[in-house]
């Protein structure tokens, strides 16, 4: 097993953890609040992207299309938040789920050290006193975990990089 499925496994559990003690917790496939608001690009390894480039070469010659224009217009504006071009907008959900990055899996369930990583409604929640019982995962093990796969770059980047090497059918 190598070092990001392993990440992804200990992710997996207290994910499941967390979802479990907490029947209507807001994060989920489908719901893409976050994925609508990101602060920036997301940045990747070159073992997330090695996965999530996986799961684009299965994608129909027409979604890639689709992500391909949405690639290049994030990459050539510097207009925030972003919306992720993996979002498939009629399902709420990433066009490759199972091969999301880290980032992706982690939201709303880890947070770094006294800050709030997730949604204004988990955090209202939060802030009312609903979730006290929550074990929050500790992201600045995530984070260190992941620095040692490797230096990150942005996805747009990977997937410029790809398509350069003839991984996409250009529009």
């Amino acid at each position: 097993m190598n070092q990001l499925t392993e990440l992804h496994d200990d992710i997996d559990r207290r994910v499941h953890s967390i979802r479990e003690n907490n029947a209507d917790w807001l994060c989920g496939k489908g719901c893409d609040n976050c994925c609508k608001r990101l602060a920036d690009v997301p940045q990747l390894t070159a073992a997330e992207w090695a996965l999530l480039r996986e799961g684009l070469s299965r994608l129909p010659t027409e979604r890639l299309q689709a992500i391909s224009k949405k690639m290049t217009a994030i990459a050539c504006t510097t207009q925030r938040p972003v919306v992720c071009p993996l979002l498939d907008h009629a399902t709420g959900a990433c066009t490759v789920y199972q091969y999301r990055p880290v980032a992706c899996r982690t939201y709303g369930f880890y947070m770094q050290r006294d800050l709030g990583l997730f949604c204004r409604d988990i955090e209202k929640r939060v802030a009312d006193g609903a979730l006290p019982n929550v074990v929050w995962g500790n992201h600045d093990a995530i984070d260190h975990r992941l620095a040692s796969l490797g230096d990150s770059r942005a996805l747009t980047a990977w997937f410029a990089d790809w398509q350069q090497e003839g991984g996409n059918i250009d529009p």
